[in-house]
């Protein structure tokens, strides 16, 4: 089974790419909706995270509002808060590789924001990196998440630089251009996935 690594900074297109990952029927893990599960009620990361930062647990689960204010811009709570979660996604990155196995999977994607700052890209086969240019990528920010320029810089500063992501990646999907030739860039790597 081939396991394709999916990373790429905010706002550089990465769901788009997941999207047409999961259209070819090629399964896709995706960290962020992991995170997002560990933390809802019910969530394994719920309790921990309750323990650690007093306050950011609101109705049973994480309010990651007040979750992103207790840890922006503090390197030692952000890495606290990264020791809790990390080993509970990395369980269910495993659990969603051994399904696919099960399944007969050819090829499957782990959709890993962070593939390289944590170095998920020593687990994968091919790396693919979304990119766009800077200001395409602020312009989306903006717009779908609603951040301010310095919500902005603060998770930038934490990621892996755009350009070291390019020259580390074995496919590149510019996203910036359109997204016919995004898709087209796309279509060509899952077509030798299915040969």
């Amino acid at each position: 089974m081939r396991v394709i690594g999916l990373t790429g900074g905010i706002g550089m297109g990465k769901s788009t790419a997941a999207a047409a990952f999961r259209r070819a029927r090629i399964p896709v893990f995706d960290a962020d909706a992991a995170v997002h599960a560990l933390q809802a009620r019910g969530g394994r990361a719920v309790r921990p995270i309750a323990d650690a930062f007093p306050g950011t647990v609101r109705d049973g689960a994480v309010d990651r509002e007040a979750l992103r204010a207790a840890v922006l811009g503090r390197p030692d709570q952000l890495r606290r808060l990264e020791r809790i979660v990390h080993p509970l996604v990395r369980r269910e990155e495993a659990a969603f590789l051994a399904r696919a196995r099960r399944a007969g999977a050819r090829a499957v994607v782990l959709d890993i924001p962070l593939l390289f700052e944590t170095g998920a890209d020593a687990r994968v086969d091919f790396i693919v990196v979304a990119t766009a240019p800077r200001a395409v990528q602020i312009a989306r920010v903006r717009r779908r998440r609603g951040m301010t320029d310095p919500q902005i810089a603060a998770v930038l500063v934490r990621q892996t630089p755009d350009r070291e992501k390019r020259r580390r990646a074995d496919l590149v999907v510019r996203t910036g251009l359109s997204r016919h030739y995004a898709q087209r860039t796309l279509r060509r790597l899952i077509g030798r996935l299915r040969r």
